[in-house]
């Protein structure tokens, strides 16, 4: 196979009517396949089935306080659910509420609640600020960078690279602008990069001397436990980091069991420091009158601790770990030597990031749409949908069959490839 980029206009050219004749073929299948979300499968549904089945008589709902947990009561949650979730977050259980099913409903409702009510006393509430603005590391969650759309912010996109956001940026803008008001982080195994928060970024971010009082570090950890390597990542805590600096108010802790256990009926929790859930409790005093707790105590009672909730995630390891193997594996063998895309190797988590010839990401994506391959939209991971370089493509291997997932990847090769050989003929 040629290096595109060092391909004469003939050999590129009869490179083309070959991937123009595989592609017709492709076409000709008929072939409905899907990596647009990062979806458990069902291999990975199905691990937690006998979860349905912990609780199914009176003393069964009852939790370790002696509450029947069928009935009202108790906002922050079961006292053995925020224990663990504790223990998931690195921080005391008083610093941990529990809530619904998704974990971006909480952070959807803590911006929510900092719109309407000052997160600091003194400040004020975020939508008397006309100018307001958002830091969005990129390529990063599009969920995210939709909440702050929705509320009007601004958004400033921040590279990233192997080690995080660029902090230098960071540290720049919030010392200078009181207007910044809080910045989107998915710390470990990123959402779509794969990359984990380097020690020292996690530090400068804990150091940081924002103009605003109210700045706040939106920390997403939705794939903490979420390891498919025999090495996986370690990421420092940042709630230890924040006291250490006398920052502790600065992050707001988010995590969830959705793609552990049902993403539709799993348990979500925040963690923050005792300021930061004084605001957030009163608000969700008039919002709710407490959350699922049978479904929390089914969680608990299903997983009994901390080191079964990663045993459990082991089992969840032995599905992902072949479906990222046939992903990178094609890409290695069908895509590096056209040299014509860069991609990252994570070491958990639910995506791997694809950096396609520049100015063809749109198209590749239009072209695997029509080949019968659903991906996510190109220039998702970036605010508003706008890469500026037309480059950046998330996989989602998680949800199709392992046959199905390697002949996705093999139709996304065949699209990328023919992509970029439209690209460098034009030009």
């Amino acid at each position: 196979m040629m290096e595109y980029l060092n391909a004469s206009a003939q050999e590129l050219e009869r490179e083309y009517e070959s991937l123009k004749k595989q592609y017709e073929d492709v076409k000709g299948k008929g072939l409905s396949l899907n990596m647009a979300r990062g979806k458990p499968g069902k291999a990975q549904l199905d691990l937690s089935l006998d979860m349905l089945d912990i609780v199914n008589s009176s003393t069964d709902f009852v939790g370790a306080d002696g509450m029947d947990c069928r009935n009202y009561g108790i906002l922050k949650g079961i006292d053995e659910c925020r224990k663990l979730f504790g223990e998931i977050f690195g921080v005391d259980s008083e610093n941990v509420m529990i809530g619904g099913s998704s974990s971006l409903n909480m952070m959807f409702d803590a911006i929510s609640c900092m719109m309407t009510k000052p997160i600091v006393e003194g400040c004020k509430p975020w939508y008397e600020v006309p100018d307001r603005k958002f830091l969005c590391p990129v390529p990063g969650y599009d969920r995210h960078f939709g909440i702050t759309e929705y509320y009007g912010f601004e958004m400033i996109p921040v590279p990233m690279d192997e080690n995080g956001p660029d902090m230098d940026m960071i540290e720049k803008l919030v010392a200078e602008d009181d207007s910044i008001k809080g910045v989107w982080c998915v710390p470990k195994y990123a959402n779509p990069t794969g990359i984990t928060y380097s020690d020292e970024t996690v530090r400068r971010f804990a150091a940081l001397k924002p103009a605003a009082k109210d700045f706040r570090i939106m920390w997403d950890n939705a794939y903490c436990i979420h390891d498919i390597s025999d090495v996986p990542d370690e990421l420092l805590n940042i709630y230890d980091e924040c006291v250490k600096t006398g920052n502790e108010d600065l992050p707001l802790m988010f995590c969830s069991t959705s793609k552990i256990t049902f993403p539709g009926a799993g348990v979500a929790a925040m963690a923050a420091s005792p300021n930061n859930m004084k605001v957030f409790t009163e608000r969700y005093n008039y919002q709710i009158i407490s959350y699922d707790k049978i479904n929390m105590l089914r969680h608990v009672k299903y997983f009994g601790s901390y080191k079964g909730l990663l045993e459990h995630m082991q089992k969840h390891k032995a599905v992902l770990a072949p479906k990222f193997d046939i992903v990178l594996n094609t890409l290695e063998e069908q895509i590096k030597p056209t040299g014509t895309a860069a991609w990252t190797k994570p070491n958990g988590g639910y995506f791997v990031s694809i950096d396609v010839l520049e100015g063809t990401a749109k198209r590749v994506v239009a072209l695997c749409k029509e080949a019968g391959l659903v991906l996510t939209g190109a220039g998702a991971t970036y605010p508003l949908g706008k890469d500026p370089k037309d480059s950046n493509i998330r996989i989602a291997p998680s949800f199709p069959p392992n046959d199905e997932l390697q002949e996705a990847m093999d139709v996304f090769c065949i699209c990328a490839k023919l992509a970029a050989c439209e690209k460098l003929l034009q030009g």
